[in-house]
Parts: C-alpha cells; sequence; structure tokens
C-alpha cells in the first residue's frame, strides 16, 4: 500500500464508518448526545452524559470539519459547544462538571483536570474550525466568547493544578477546587496525585491552545498591520498606548495569553522529559506522588508511550523552538522504539502490563491501535524510518481487520488475541468515544511528505 492510498482508506473510514454514527448518536429529546450504547448495540437513552465523552465529541467534529470541510460536521461540532457551554460548565466555580444525568443535571460536580483539558482541546478546536468558514459568515462575538472559554480554562488548570512545590499538574479538586480524597480517573487507576494520563491529555490541550492562539495572532496583526514580534519589545508606555484602540488592546490581549501557554508549554515537556520518562527503559511510568516518588509498581502502558511519543513531538514542533526539539526529537524516537515491546506478530499493539505481579493486558484495544498508527507514521515521516512506517501499515491492516463494525458503524472496543470482540465494554459511552480513531484518520490525511 502506498501513502495516497493509505490517505484514501482513512477519508473512507472517517466518512463512511466512525462519524456518520455519532451524527447519529444526537440526543433529539434532552440535547447534546446520548451518554451510551453497549457492546451489544443497545442505546441507553436514559444513560448519564460524561464530560469526557461530550468534549471529545466537539473535538472531533471540529477538526472534522476543520480538515474535510463538511458542513454537518460543522453543525454536530456546535450543538457539542452548545449544550457544553450551558449545562457542563459550572457557572459558580468554574471549571467542567464531571458527568451529568441524561437531563443535564449534574451529578458528579467533582473537577478532574483530564476533563477540563479535553474541553479546552476541543473548544480550541472548534476555534480553528469556525476560521475555515468566509469571514463575513462568522460572528467574532461568538468566538471572543469561546476564546475567553479557553482561557478561563488554563487559568483553572493553571491556579488549582499547578504544583508550585514540586511542578506538575494533580488529578482533580472537588467542585469548590478543595482537595478531594479519591482524585482517580476511574476505577481501573491508581488513587495517586499526578499520572502520566493527565499530563498528557493537558500538554495536548495547551499545544493546540498554542496553535489557536498563535493563528489568531498571525490573523490580527496583519490586520492590525502590525507583528506579532514587535510586541516581545513592548515596556509599559507602549502597553497603554497600544491599549487605546481596540484592535491594539486585543493584539496585547492575545499576545499576553499566548505567551502564558507558552510558558506552561515548556513546562510540560521539561516536566515528560525529566520526570515521567524513565530514563533506564524509556517507557513513561503512569503514577507518582507529589514529590515525583513513582507509584503503584512498575508499571508499562504501550498505548500511552506510542501514543505520547507524537503528542510530545507535537508539543515541540508547535513551539518552532530548535533548542526545544533538539531535546526532545531523540526522546520522542526512544519512547517510540520502546512501546514496541507491545507490538505482536499481527500487526496489533497490547495495551499495558504489570512487571511486578506479571499480568498482561493483552486485549487489542481500539484506542491503543489508533495511537500506534499515528506514532509510528510520525517516525515515518520526521526520521525518514522505514521500518516504522511498515509498523504503522500492519497496524491499520489489523485495524480494519479486526476493529471496524461495519454494521453499526464505529469500532469494537476491543479483541482478544484470539481474536472474539469484546461486547462486555461499551460500543459509545463514557469512555469511548470518537477522538481516537477520528483523529489517526485526520492525522494522516493531514501531514504532508
Amino acid at each position: 500500500m502506498n501513502k495516497n492510498e493509505l490517505r484514501n482508506e482513512m477519508l473512507q473510514c472517517i466518512e463512511k464508518n466512525i462519524l456518520p454514527f455519532w451524527l447519529k448518536f444526537q440526543d433529539e429529546e434532552n440535547g447534546g448526545f446520548y451518554g451510551r450504547m453497549t457492546g451489544d448495540g443497545v442505546l441507553v437513552k436514559d444513560a448519564s452524559k460524561g464530560g469526557i465523552l461530550n468534549a471529545r465529541i466537539l473535538w472531533s467534529f471540529s477538526a472534522a470539519y476543520r480538515v474535510l470541510g463538511k458542513e454537518e460536521y460543522l453543525l454536530a461540532a456546535t450543538r457539542a459547544k452548545d449544550y457544553i457551554l450551558e449545562y457542563f460548565i459550572d457557572p459558580v466555580y468554574g471549571g467542567t462538571y464531571w458527568e451529568l444525568d441524561c437531563k443535564g443535571n449534574p451529578i458528579d460536580t467533582k473537577k478532574q483536570f483530564y476533563a477540563l483539558g479535553f474541553t479546552l482541546y476541543g473548544m480550541s478546536e472548534y476555534v480553528r474550525a469556525l476560521r475555515q468558514r468566509p469571514h463575513d459568515s462568522v460572528s467574532e462575538a461568538d468566538i471572543k466568547r469561546v476564546i475567553d472559554i479557553c482561557l478561563n480554562l488554563f487559568t483553572c488548570i493553571e491556579e488549582h493544578s499547578l504544583d508550585e512545590v514540586y511542578n506538575g499538574y494533580i488529578e482533580a479538586c472537588t467542585r469548590e477546587w478543595g482537595e478531594i480524597a479519591d482524585m482517580r480517573l476511574s476505577e481501573l487507576d491508581a488513587n495517586y496525585p499526578k499520572s502520566q494520563n493527565t499530563h498528557l491529555h493537558i500538554i495536548e490541550p495547551y499545544a493546540n491552545l498554542y496553535r489557536m492562539l498563535s493563528e489568531e495572532l498571525r490573523a490580527l496583526s496583519e490586520e492590525c498591520k502590525v507583528k506579532s514580534e514587535e510586541f516581545k519589545l513592548l515596556n509599559d508606555s507602549t502597553v497603554d498606548s497600544a491599549k487605546n484602540t481596540n484592535s491594539n488592546s486585543s493584539l496585547f490581549t492575545l499576545h499576553s495569553s499566548l505567551m502564558k501557554v507558552e510558558t506552561a508549554l515548556r513546562n510540560l515537556i521539561d516536566i515528560f522529559c525529566d520526570k515521567i520518562l524513565n530514563p533506564d527503559t524509556h517507557h513513561l511510568d503512569l503514577f507518582f506522588d507529589m514529590d515525583w516518588t513513582r507509584g503503584a509498581g512498575w508499571l508499562e502502558s504501550y498505548g500511552h508511550d506510542i501514543e505520547c511519543s507524537w503528542l510530545m513531538h507535537e508539543a515541540a514542533l508547535v513551539l518552532g523552538d530548535e533548542e526545544v526539539l533538539a531535546k526532545v526529537e531523540p526522546i520522542v524516537q526512544l519512547v517510540a522504539k520502546a512501546s514496541e515491546k507491545g507490538l505482536n506478530a499481527d500487526g496489533s499493539m497490547t495495551h499495558e502490563a504489570n512487571l511486578d505481579t506479571g499480568h498482561v493486558d493483552d486485549d487489542r484495544h481500539w484506542w491503543v491501535q489508533a495511537e500506534t498508527v499515528v506514532g509510528f507514521y510520525n517516525i515515518y515521516q520526521h526520521f525518514g524510518d522505514e521500518a516504522a512506517l511498515q509498523k504503522a501499515l500492519h497496524c491499520w491492516q489489523y485495524i480494519k481487520d479486526n476493529l471496524i463494525d461495519d454494521e453499526l458503524g464505529e469500532w469494537y472496543w476491543s479483541r482478544d488475541p484470539q481474536r472474539n470482540i469484546n461486547k462486555k465494554d461499551d460500543h459509545a459511552g463514557f469512555w469511548k468515544c470518537p477522538y481516537h480513531n477520528s483523529r489517526m484518520c485526520l492525522e494522516v490525511i493531514e501531514r504532508k511528505e
């Protein structure tokens, strides 16, 4: 298979399999999208609605519209955006609720920073999507509102999650931003104050926020006939004069926000390189105490390793700093290489392993396979590694043969090593979302040689 054929197959997958399923998942009675479909294909109309699912739907349809330009994708993204703003955003304390009932009433109001990160990811991508429309069809007031939501979410994460003593980001707070005893994302996770997974899904939206703000700044700079680089030279007197006009005030505010996000993004890259990366194995450790002592035993998550390899690389590429890239790119390749420990002869990637107990979760989870394709394609694209391209293609073949559900649409949750379909877990739900597989398709479609 050549790369053009791969892109064509990705286009077919996202447009004929993934997104049509989610377009039909719209809840016409209560608004937004339904909360669950069982592994047997039974729609649970009264299921609760998770913040993760709704934020990932927002991101998926926003990105699909930005890349593919189909109006129904923007309509679905707008539906998700409107529902999140009306029901998931906490109007009193800020941030987002974790879970609502089917009517939109909060039933779990904790502030899980993983969820705030995904909401930021979706909202920032929605702004990028709107910018693909003709200028006279876009409401600048609507865009400004979403940008303000993005910056408010960023501020919530920085003010309430960032550890000023040991650095890094804690997992969760109460609704009022107080301490919470159970910080776990799910029952499958260990209860530690810091995790690789949450850091991964904070660096991801921060990189997208940085990209979106940079695009907004460039566009406004051209409109104001001011080079954005000149704002690095601002002093107190020129700040005052810059605020004398609405355009210059907006330009200054955008630049100031961009600099804050840049600082946070640089810090996150350092955290991954210096704290989360295990220097002996080049895998990413999973759980940590506040002082970065590794907890929960010797765990390896091959899906997170390969996902992290390209998301960390993306963050460095978005910054465009050669010194940062020089530090990150060798690590990117080492982490991707370490993840190969989870590769199987059929092209699939094993989920994770506990080396203390010897237990291996060798089911072929849908999201792990999607990230495997992108991660190895990234290694091929940037480092000319033909073997990595073959790994991506081999895994894609496994996906086509084993995970794509041609009857219901979407993908199965997983198959076991004997290729039995997992129907115990959801076909769609709190954790089964369109983002990993739709992003895989869009990444391959968008990437240039």
